[in-house]
């Protein structure tokens, strides 16, 4: 086993249990500082990671977070936000915990030292996916079994550890090592590293949702308005980038059962809505590519 740097106890909250409850919050705000720039280092093996995630969703890809404990929840947090947000099928952005949906709540003795539990779960990964194992130590079996059946079908992976000594670095094609040092409480991996990985994960899968064209500018303009907050950010956005007023912009969305993208194309290229849909189907549901298509007529 290798050394359990995420173990280590910080110097600077040994007296923890001493401090005044505003001094307890100042220590985990300081410590909480470090994680941004802890992530700094590691950009280009960020954007390495995202290049390659965008690549395989462009051939039709999936991908998969694997994780144990707090690593596994934080992987399905940001797995079932993308559907919302970026209007893509439930199923393209998965989140698997070790020991299955028992484990989101619950501790499951054993699922993380279970390397063939890992192989087990891995088998719904295909030579198209990618699969991002993630885990503050980076030792735990499950994810070890997990990177092995990866190889197997020839999947692409990446492991998200805080650990430099981490065993899923020396399995997985490519590396993303955030070391934020001890933490506040000693292994309570939550804490800083579990900040970490929502931070990382954040950035892989809004990162390849952006260069999949998922955006337009800073829009969101795949979001699936499911509720009045949604539909009044919906008319916002079909607003502002067609230039036109908020009850322009809600009418055109009501003509075409609320799709950003279709009602900013009626508005800025005169389309009704079918002639709208296919000029889209014909650049590839990319907002950015189609209005340019017909800035170029």
């Amino acid at each position: 086993m290798s050394e359990m740097i995420t173990e280590y106890r910080n110097e600077n909250t040994k007296d923890i249990d001493l401090l005044s409850t505003i001094d307890i919050v100042r220590k985990i705000n300081e410590e909480d500082k470090l994680v941004a720039l802890a992530i700094e280092d590691e950009t280009p093996n960020i954007a390495k990671a995202i290049d390659m995630i965008a690549k395989q969703f462009l051939m039709g890809g999936k991908l998969y977070y694997f994780g144990a404990g707090t690593s596994g929840r934080i992987g399905i947090l940001d797995a079932s936000e993308c559907p919302p947000t970026f209007g893509v099928p439930a199923d393209m952005v998965t989140g698997i915990i070790a020991g299955g949906d028992k484990a989101i709540r619950t501790a499951v003795e054993g699922a993380e030292d279970n390397f063939e539990l890992g192989e087990e779960d891995a088998k719904i990964l295909t030579d198209q996916d990618v699969c991002v194992v993630i885990s503050a130590s980076g030792n735990p079996k499950y994810l070890l079994g997990v990177l092995a059946q990866a190889d197997r079908v020839n999947c692409r992976t990446i492991a998200l550890t805080c650990n430099h000594k981490a065993l899923i670095l020396e399995e997985a094609g490519l590396g993303i090592c955030v070391e934020v040092g001890p933490e506040v409480i000693a292994g309570s991996s939550r804490m800083k590293a579990g900040s970490v990985q929502k931070m990382v994960l954040n950035m892989l899968s809004t990162g390849a949702m952006i260069k999949i064209g998922k955006t337009y500018e800073n829009f969101m303009i795949d979001l699936m308005p499911t509720n009045e907050k949604l539909k009044d950010r919906a008319i916002r956005i079909v607003s502002e980038i067609a230039g036109v007023n908020n009850s322009t912009a809600l009418q055109k969305l009501l003509e075409c059962g609320w799709s950003v993208k279709t009602a900013i194309i009626m508005l800025k290229c005169n389309m009704d809505k079918a002639q709208a849909e296919e000029a889209l189907r014909k650049n590839c549901g990319v907002l950015r590519r189609t209005l340019n298509s017909f800035s170029k007529l």
